[in-house]
């Protein structure tokens, strides 16, 4: 039985477990309370499921050989199946929501601190007179020694600044120097998706060439490995699972490597840098109207739309075609990267945009049921703004995956009307002169093509790693303004890398038998939660409840799980016993994959990934979060199951020792404000030293944001015991307490790790 009513007489016996919630800053999560855990205990007891007899050793929630019901113990998430959004009810939700969701986006593509702008170096050469527009060829460096290629179509006989669209070309055959031959145009003629032959040829060039004509200056840029991007080949950026799988682990230094990982350097963030940096050399020429500017692609260059518009507040109308779905997200290497995909999807990307013009094309491809699943969506999130003129859809489902002549006509009408370009619809392409790889390439004789790689692959990320612990470095706080921001920087981050609890986690303690153990009672039950990845979690779990208890309750986490806290004859351990004799309360905890959850009772060595895509760690945590993370979700719940909203006298304090003490760091750092104290034993352990993006440690983009350091940074002014560090804390910390005006808060621990039980209780208790 489960019980939400009011207090008996009976729940009187066991104290009330609450805490008051101190103001904190708002880069910092709390914890929701839930008042229930303690109550349902009490509630055991009345129901008579008492057992006096439970068998000796540590005890089990469930019978040998069961593990929990646990859906994360089920198949891996991958990037097709059913993938929705959910419209907000008010724009101030929708404005606090979107702030989330960006933040998400910068920091898994690795923007968050955007990397250091400098300068472009454009070059333009060799113009093309093509009568009514001229096409030029560019190059500039988004990095420094990094190049982004194109071609710039101008209007001719225009004056005044004009209206600029940015066209990434997606994984069309040929990217920018698409040809589709003679007789497969011929073939397409026909069926009426292409108007004339060299239009249908490369219908990258037909709609550069046709906005060229209505008006626009348009830049039409190589995704990576494509046309002239060829510094890193396209078979790395877009085909590694082919390329690379061969070796079981990329290269030590280069792209999905685990130092990658480590600093979120992934294709998709290159991508998107790159079409960031190809919109501020668009906006900078003379002749761009900067307020009138228009993004679109097809497939990949959808992506790549719809993810620039997502993270970048300047361009005014997107159309991303063939792309936007609720059933796939992308099915390439540069099109998923770790930790994008967890609680939000390409459907809300999109409507980032919002509620600026939108206009979504689809096809009969992933994109066929958008008319009954997704658009709908999208309106009513477009509604809710106020702004329904300014989204639609075109269904195109007689086509296969396209951005064929028809969806090239509704694209011009949106953007005749939206950026305001006066033309007479409907408006029409006519034929023009379809330019070669060789007239197009922007590379000859007096402009040399560069460098490859490997040297530039690594040069490339050796310059993103050094740019961002520059800008991290200046965070180091030393005023309580300056520990603001760094929470702003690097606690928003890590709020990213672990997630958190969803608003209304559904915990609820289910109590399966119970004991009285003579000087306390001992309570076994299975706490369910729900998960921000929508999994339905069960952690088998034990509450020690002293016969005279405080209002104190420590969780103590262990690598064993729950049996950390007992011996092997199932007496509790001595540390454990003083907690109790002093009246605390003690839970402990089989996170994921210990204790129970373990049928052979070996811990993990490896984390899952998804079948076959071991080479490509992105497939998999795109989708689903690190085992890390998950097991901080399950402290997290078991801390919210003890918080009360109704008393302000229990305290809530979390122990990790034993190998959880950087969860229990990572925890306390979510959970701040709803805990009093934390003793940690680090054992040294950084994020950085792993070797295996499937470690059961790892953890994308943790090395970037001052590893496990920053994480403990983050608990100021909370106490903290601290062991394995050494006589003093890493300096980030100490500079993070003394900033906060509480530097006494920090305690070290530098004996002997058999010792450290012991001294953290003692610290404890006497605090």
């Amino acid at each position: 039985m489960l019980c939400d009513s009011p207090r008996s007489e009976l729940s009187k016996m066991l104290p009330k477990f609450s805490m008051s919630v101190p103001t904190i800053p708002t880069t910092q999560r709390r914890i929701a309370p839930r008042p229930k855990l303690l109550l349902l205990i009490a509630v055991t007891l009345h129901l008579g499921l008492a057992d006096a007899s439970l068998p000796a050793g540590p005890p089990r929630v469930l019978p040998p050989g069961n593990t929990p019901a646990d859906t994360r113990l089920g198949a891996l998430k991958g990037e097709q199946g059913d993938f929705f959004f959910i419209p907000a009810r008010s724009p101030e939700e929708w404005k606090m929501r979107a702030e989330h969701v960006r933040r998400i986006l910068h920091v898994t593509l690795g923007l968050w601190p955007m990397p250091s702008k400098s300068p472009l170096n454009p070059v333009l050469h060799g113009i093309i007179d093509q009568g009514d527009y001229t096409v030029e060829k560019v190059y500039f460096e988004s990095i420094p020694g990094f190049y982004v290629t194109g071609n710039l179509y101008r209007p001719k006989g225009k004056t005044g600044r004009r209206p600029g669209v940015l066209s990434p070309h997606g994984h069309f055959p040929g990217g920018r120097f698409q040809d589709a031959g003679r007789n497969a145009v011929r073939q397409q003629i026909v069926k009426g998706s292409e108007r004339f032959e060299n239009g249908g040829r490369s219908f990258m060039q037909s709609r550069c060439v046709q906005l060229a004509r209505m008006g626009c200056v348009v830049f039409h840029y190589d995704m990576i490995g494509y046309g002239d991007s060829v510094q890193i080949p396209l078979d790395v950026v877009h085909r590694f699972s082919q390329l690379r799988v061969q070796f079981k682990k990329p290269p030590a230094h280069g792209l999905y490597s685990i130092s990658a990982e480590l600093y979120l350097q992934n294709p998709m963030g290159l991508h998107t840098y790159n079409s960031i940096r190809a919109l501020d050399f668009l906006v900078g020429l003379p002749d761009v109207d900067s307020e009138r500017i228009a993004v679109t692609g097809g497939s990949g260059g959808g992506t790549q739309t719809f993810m620039l518009c997502a993270v970048d507040e300047r361009p005014l109308v997107s159309v991303p075609v063939v792309i936007v779905s609720t059933t796939r997200q992308g099915g390439c290497t540069c099109e998923n990267i770790s930790g994008l995909r967890i609680g939000t999807y390409n459907l809300e990307f999109t409507a980032l945009h919002a509620p600026k013009p939108l206009l979504l094309i689809s096809a009969d491809d992933a994109t066929r049921t958008m008319p009954e699943h997704g658009f709908p969506e999208l309106r009513q999130h477009y509604k809710m703004l106020g702004a329904t003129q300014n989204v639609s859809h075109v269904a195109l489902l007689q086509f296969p995956h396209n951005y064929n002549y028809v969806s090239r006509a509704a694209m011009y009408r949106w953007l005749n009307r939206h950026l305001e370009l006066g033309l007479e619809e409907p408006i029409v392409e006519s034929s023009y002169k379809r330019l070669t790889r060789e007239e197009l390439s922007v590379w000859d004789d007096q402009h040399p093509r560069p460098e490859g790689v490997p040297d530039l692959e690594r040069k490339l990320l050796e310059w993103l790693t050094r740019d961002a612990e520059g800008q991290i470095a200046r965070l180091i706080p030393q005023d309580s303004e300056s520990l603001q921001r760094y929470r702003e920087v690097v606690g928003r981050a890590w709020d990213v890398l672990l997630r958190n609890l969803p608003e209304n986690p559904e915990i609820i303690f289910e109590p399966m038998k119970s004991a009285d153990q003579g000087t306390y009672g001992e309570t076994l039950g299975l706490l369910h939660y729900r998960s921000i990845e929508d999994h339905h979690a069960k952690l088998p779990m034990v509450v020690l409840t002293p016969k005279e208890p405080i209002q104190q309750t420590v969780v103590w986490t262990d690598e064993q799980g729950k049996s950390g806290l007992y011996a092997r004859d199932g007496s509790v351990k001595s540390h454990i016993q003083s907690l109790l004799g002093a009246g605390v309360t003690v839970v402990g905890v089989d996170l994921l994959y210990q204790g129970e959850f373990l049928a052979d009772e070996r811990l993990n060595k490896q984390q899952r990934w998804l079948p076959d895509e071991d080479a490509f760690a992105g497939w998999t945590y795109c989708y689903n979060l690190p085992l890390f993370a998950r097991r901080v979700h399950d402290i997290l719940a078991v801390i919210a199951s003890l918080s009360h909203s109704d008393s302000e006298t229990n305290q809530i304090d979390v122990v990790g020792l034993n190998g959880t003490g950087p969860l229990v760091a990572a925890a306390a750092a979510q959970a701040q404000g709803a805990i009093v104290r934390a003793a940690i034993d680090t054992s040294g352990f950084r994020f950085g030293d792993l070797k295996d993006v499937y470690d059961v440690s790892f953890v994308p983009g943790a090395a970037k944001y001052d590893d496990l350091p920053g994480v403990l940074a983050l608990l100021a002014p909370t106490r903290l015991w601290l062991a394995g560090e050494g006589e003093e804390a890493p300096s980030i910390v100490r500079a993070a307490f003394v900033a906060a005006g509480k530097g006494t808060n920090l305690t070290t621990f530098a004996g002997e790790t058999q010792d450290a039980a012991k001294v953290a209780v003692e610290w404890l208790l006497r605090q």
